[in-house]
C-alpha cells in the first residue's frame, strides 16, 4: 500500500484555502466588476458555486482525495441540513394552502381597512410587519400591501422617502422573524441552530430596534403629517376585490393559531407546519369555491386567480399578492443551499473555512470578538454576493467552530448572520433587494436609506450588545462542547 503523502494530512494554508480564493474571485468579478464596472448582466450565483467546486474538486484530487471521500464530504453535509430543508418545503406548502383558504386574502383585507391620514408612517411600518410575519417574505409584503400604502400615503402628501423606509423596514421585521422566511430557515440551517432558538435568539436586537423606529415614525407623523386631501378609495376596492374572490370566515384564523401557538409551545416546526396546511387545506375545500384538484395544485405551484371564475378586473397588486406559494416556489433556496454544500464539502476536506478564519480572526478570543467579527464579515459578503442565502452558509461554516471553541452559543451566530445580513439587503443599491424595492415603490434607495430605521438601528443594538455583553452570553441556544465541530 502506498504511503499518505504528508500533505495529505496537513495541506499548506495555501493549498488549503485556493478554493476560498477562487471563490472570492468569482464573486468579486462575476457579482461586482460585471455589473458595476463593465455594464455587462451578472453571472448566476449557482454557476459560480458550480465552478468553484469544480476547482475545489480537481484540487482534491491532485492531493489524492479519491470521489468516495470527496462524495462522503458532501452526503455528510447535506445529511444534516436535511431534516431544515423538508421544512424549506413545507414552508412553501404552506404559504399556497394558506392562500387558496382565503386565511392571507382576509387578513390583507382586514388590514388594509386599517390605513388612514392619520398616523400613516408608524401604520406604514406596522401594517407590512403583520403581514410579513403571516407570510415570510418582505418582497410578497412590500410588492403588494407595501404599493398600496404608497399610493395612499403619497395621495395624501406623505414624504416617499419616510413612507418607503417604515414600508421596508416593517417588511424586513416579519421576514426577520418569521418562522416561514427562506432567510430565517437558512440562517438556522447553515449554523444548525434549531429554527425557533434562531428567532428567540433575534428578538434581543431586532425588537428593541422595531420599538425605536416605531416611536420615531409616530413622532414624524405627529409633529409633520400630511395633509388629508386625497380619495382613500384604494383600500376599500383592494378589500372589496379579495372579499369577492374568497369567503372570509373566523375559522381562517386557525392555520396561522396554530403555527403561532405551537411555536410558543415549542412544538417540533415540521409536523406543526404539516398540521397547519392539512387545516388550511380543509378549510379551503369546505369555505372556498375550490376543488381538490384546485387546491392540490395551489399546494405544488401556487394559487392562481384563473380557479376563480369571477376574477376579472382586479386592483393592482392583487395577482403580486394571491399569484405565489407553493412547493416548487422554494426550489431556488434550496438549490442554492445544495450547490453551496457541495463546494462547502470539498473545503471540509481540506479544512479550509476554520484555517482562513483562524487566520484571519486570530485576534478574536472572546464573545464580544468572535460576534463582532461575524457582524463584519456577513456584511462584507452579503454585500459581494447579493444573496443572503450563500451568505449564511459562507458565514456559518466559516464561524461555527470558533463559537464551538470558544463555548459560545452558536445561537449568536445564527443572529448576527441576520443581524448584518438580511438587514443590509435593502441598503446596498446594486443588491437584488435594494433593486426590487426601488422598482416596486419608486423611491432611490439614497432617499429612502436614511429613514430604513429598523436596519440601521437593528445594526447599532447588535454592536452594542456584543460589545457590551447583552445578550451575548444569556443569549438562548443549546449547551455546546467547546470540541464540538460544525
Amino acid at each position: 500500500m502506498n504511503a499518505t503523502p504528508s500533505f495529505r494530512e496537513a495541506p499548506s494554508f495555501l493549498q488549503a484555502t485556493a478554493p476560498a480564493w477562487v471563490l472570492l474571485a468569482l464573486l468579486l468579478y462575476g457579482l461586482v466588476l460585471r455589473p458595476l464596472a463593465f455594464a455587462q448582466v451578472p453571472l448566476a450565483l449557482e454557476a459560480i458555486f458550480v465552478f468553484a467546486a469544480s476547482f475545489a474538486f480537481a484540487e482534491l484530487f491532485f492531493l489524492g482525495f479519491s470521489w468516495g471521500e470527496i462524495q462522503g464530504a458532501i452526503i455528510h453535509r447535506l445529511g444534516r441540513a436535511l431534516p431544515a430543508i423538508f421544512i424549506l418545503f413545507a414552508i412553501g406548502l404552506l404559504v399556497g394552502a394558506w392562500i387558496i383558504s382565503g386565511t392571507i386574502p382576509m387578513l390583507v383585507a382586514w388590514g388594509v381597512t386599517l390605513v388612514t391620514p392619520s398616523g400613516i408612517y408608524p401604520l406604514a411600518f406596522l401594517i407590512p410587519i403583520l403581514f410579513s410575519l403571516l407570510t415570510g417574505t418582505s418582497w410578497g409584503s412590500a410588492g403588494t400591501i407595501g404599493v398600496v400604502l404608497m399610493g395612499i400615503g403619497l395621495s395624501i402628501g406623505a414624504d416617499p422617502a419616510v413612507l418607503a423606509g417604515a414600508i421596508i423596514g416593517g417588511a424586513y421585521f416579519g421576514d426577520k422573524l418569521s418562522p416561514l422566511s427562506d432567510t430565517t430557515n437558512i440562517a438556522a440551517i447553515a449554523t444548525d441552530v434549531p429554527l425557533f432558538t434562531h428567532i428567540r435568539a433575534m428578538l434581543w436586537t431586532t425588537l428593541p430596534a422595531a420599538l425605536l423606529a416605531l416611536a420615531v415614525y409616530t413622532a414624524v407623523g405627529l409633529l409633520h403629517p400630511p395633509a388629508p386631501t386625497a380619495d382613500l378609495a384604494a383600500p376599500e376596492a383592494f378589500a372589496e376585490a379579495l372579499a369577492s374572490l374568497f369567503t372570509f370566515h373566523p375559522l381562517l384564523l386557525l392555520p396561522p393559531l396554530l403555527v403561532l401557538a405551537g411555536a410558543w409551545r415549542g412544538i417540533p416546526t415540521l409536523p406543526l407546519l404539516l398540521l397547519s396546511i392539512v387545516v388550511a387545506s380543509a378549510l379551503a375545500l369546505l369555505l372556498q369555491p375550490f376543488d381538490a384538484a384546485e387546491v392540490t395544485q395551489a399546494l405544488r405551484s401556487g394559487y392562481r386567480l384563473s380557479f376563480s371564475e369571477n376574477a376579472g378586473a382586479l386592483p393592482a397588486g392583487v395577482s403580486i399578492l394571491l399569484e405565489r406559494g407553493g412547493l416548487y416556489s422554494m426550489s431556488e433556496a434550496i438549490f442554492i443551499a445544495m450547490l453551496v454544500f457541495l463546494f462547502v464539502g470539498a473545503l471540509d476536506l481540506l479544512d479550509t473555512m476554520p484555517r482562513l478564519v483562524n487566520r484571519a480572526f486570530a485576534f478574536a478570543k472572546g464573545p464580544t470578538a468572535l460576534v463582532l467579527s461575524a457582524l463584519g464579515a456577513t456584511a462584507a459578503t452579503n454585500a459581494m454576493t447579493s444573496n443572503q442565502s450563500a451568505t449564511s452558509f459562507i458565514v456559518g461554516d466559516a464561524f461555527a467552530r470558533r463559537f464551538n471553541s470558544a463555548g459560545v452559543p452558536r445561537a449568536l451566530l445564527s443572529r448576527s448572520i441576520e443581524d448584518t445580513g438580511t438587514m443590509l439587503e435593502s441598503l446596498v443599491p446594486w443588491h437584488a433587494t435594494a433593486l426590487f424595492m426601488v422598482a416596486t415603490l419608486g423611491v432611490p434607495v439614497a432617499a429612502y436609506a436614511p429613514w430604513q430605521l429598523l436596519s440601521l438601528f437593528n445594526f447599532a443594538f447588535a454592536v452594542l450588545f456584543a460589545v457590551f455583553g447583552q445578550g451575548v452570553m444569556r443569549a438562548p441556544g443549546p449547551a455546546l462542547k467547546k470540541d464540538e465541530r460544525p
